[in-house]
C-alpha cells in the first residue's frame, strides 16, 4: 500500500485535524515536496545521471514531541497508526511501514529517537511516478531529527531514506527521489550524478510550465517488474567487466558478446539515457529547446522499446500531448508500468494542452485523466507553524 495523500487546502486540513485529534496546536509543520523527472529514467541504480524537479504538489506533517517512546500518526485518507520506537520489525503495515522504516534506519545508525504525535495529508497522487512515498520518507526523517536533536544534512537523509525503500520495503530503486525532494530548488531541475551524489541546479527557463499528465492507471513497483530490471542491468554490467552501467559507453556495450538480447537491450537503454540525460542539461541550459524536446521523445521511445516499462495508456498520453502546440516535449516518467507522464510546455498553453488531452486521452480509452501543472520548488524543510 502507498503512502497517503490528501485533497483541497492540505496544510491548513493538516494543522487543523492535529487540534482536533490531539488538543492544541502543533510544535512543528514539515513540507516535503513530490517530484517529475524530466528525463533520466532507470539510470540511478546503474549509478547514472537524472534530471528531476520537485514539485509544488507537497505533502505536509504537523507533530508535537511525546515524551514516551511511541509515535501515534493520523493520516488524512486512512486514519490512525501508532507503533512504539522499540523492537521495530518489517510487516505489512501498509503507509505507516514508511515511517517504521524510518525509524528503524535512525535507530541502526546509533540515534535515540523521540516519540511525537503527528497528522500526516498530501497532495501527491498515490503511485502516479511522483515521487508520494519519498517525500513521506523525506518528511519523516526531518521529523525525527527536529524531535531528537540529530543534525539535518539533506545527502545523509537521503540514502536513509532510499535505504528504506531497499531494505524495509524491498524496493530496489535508486537514490533520485531521495535526492530530489530533499535537494528541490525553486524554479530549476537538478542534475543529479547518482554516484558521486552531486546536485547541479539547472535554471527553468521563464515562460514554460511542467504539466504532469496522470493516465490514471497504477503499479505497484514490488509487484512489477522493477527488481527484475534492476537485476538485468547488473547483469549487463558484469558482462561488460564495470561496477555499473554508468561505465560503459555504446561502442563498449555493443563489443561485448554473450549478451541475451534482453539484457542487451535493457543496458542500450541506460547507457544511452545517461548520454541523453547530460545533453539535456545542457539544452536547457543554452535555451535550446527543440533539442530537449527531442531527447524526450527519444527517451520516450527507448523505454517503450529497449526497456519495455511503458504502456499503451502512457503511450497514448505522451503521443497526445506532442500533438498539442506549445508541447516542447513529452516522455513518461518514473519508473513505469503505468502512473504518469511529463510534458514541458509554454505556460500560456499549458492549460488548453490539459483540456484537450485530458478529452482526447477519454475518447481513445475511455479512462478519465488528470492533469497537474506544475512548477519547480524547494525541497523538504521545518515551516512556521502560523
Amino acid at each position: 500500500m502507498s503512502p497517503p495523500t490528501g485533497t483541497g487546502d492540505t496544510r491548513h486540513d493538516v494543522q487543523s485535524t492535529f487540534e482536533a485529534v490531539f488538543g492544541g496546536r502543533p510544535d512543528l509543520l514539515i513540507r516535503a515536496p513530490g517530484r517529475v523527472n524530466l528525463i533520466g529514467e532507470h539510470t540511478d541504480y546503474n549509478d547514472g545521471f537524472v534530471f528531476p524537479a520537485a514539485i509544488d504538489r507537497e505533502l505536509w506533517l504537523a507533530l508535537r514531541p511525546r515524551t514516551d517512546e511511541r509515535v501515534a500518526l493520523h493520516s488524512l485518507d486512512f486514519g490512525a497508526g501508532e507503533f512504539s520506537l522499540g523492537g521495530l520489525s518489517p510487516g505489512d503495515d501498509g503507509w505507516i511501514g514508511y515511517l517504521k522504516g524510518v525509524a528503524w534506519v535512525l535507530t541502526e545508525k546509533g540515534h535515540r529517537l523521540t516519540g511525537w504525535d503527528g497528522v500526516v495529508g498530501s497532495d501527491i497522487p498515490i503511485g502516479a511516478g511522483l515521487s508520494s512515498s519519498a517525500a513521506l520518507e523525506m518528511a519523516t526523517l526531518c521529523a525525527f531529527a527536529a524531535v531528537s536533536g540529530i543534525p539535518w544534512e539533506p545527502r545523509e537523509a537521503a540514502l536513509l531514506g532510499q535505504r528504506v525503500e531497499n531494505q524495509w520495503m524491498d524496493v530496489q530503486s535508486g537514490i533520485m527521489d531521495q535526492l530530489a525532494v530533499g535537494l528541490g530548488r525553486r524554479d530549476h531541475a537538478l542534475l543529479i550524478d547518482c554516484r558521486t551524489l552531486d546536485v547541479r541546479p539547472v535554471p527553468l527557463p521563464a515562460g514554460l510550465t511542467l504539466v504532469v499528465l496522470d493516465t490514471g492507471t497504477r503499479r505497484g513497483l514490488v509487484d512489477s517488474a522493477y527488481n527484475e530490471r534492476r537485476q538485468q542491468c547488473e547483469t549487463a554490467a558484469r558482462a561488460c567487466g564495470v561496477p555499473a552501467l554508468r561505465d560503459v559507453d555504446l561502442a563498449g556495450l555493443e563489443s561485448v558478446g554473450g549478451l541475451e538480447p534482453t539484457v542487451r537491450r535493457r543496458a542500450r537503454h541506460v547507457v544511452s539515457e545517461n548520454g541523453r540525460t547530460l545533453e539535456a542539461a545542457g539544452a536547457l541550459r543554452s535555451g535550446d529547446l527543440d533539442h530537449l524536446g527531442h531527447l524526450m521523445n527519444a527517451s520516450h521511445a527507448s523505454l517503450r522499446d529497449d526497456f519495455e516499462v511503458s504502456t499503451e495508456a502512457l503511450d497514448v498520453i505522451v503521443d497526445l500531448a506532442l500533438r498539442q502546440p506549445g508541447c516542447v516535449g513529452a516522455r513518461m516518467t518514473g519508473a513505469g508500468f503505468g502512473g504518469c507522464a511529463l510534458a514541458i510546455v509554454e505556460e500560456s498553453r499549458a492549460a488548453g494542452l490539459a483540456r484537450r488531452v485530458g478529452e482526447a486521452y477519454h475518447d481513445a480509452l475511455g479512462i478519465q485523466a488528470e492533469a497537474y501543472v506544475c512548477g519547480a520548488a524547494d525541497g523538504v524543510g521545518v515551516l512556521d507553524v502560523s
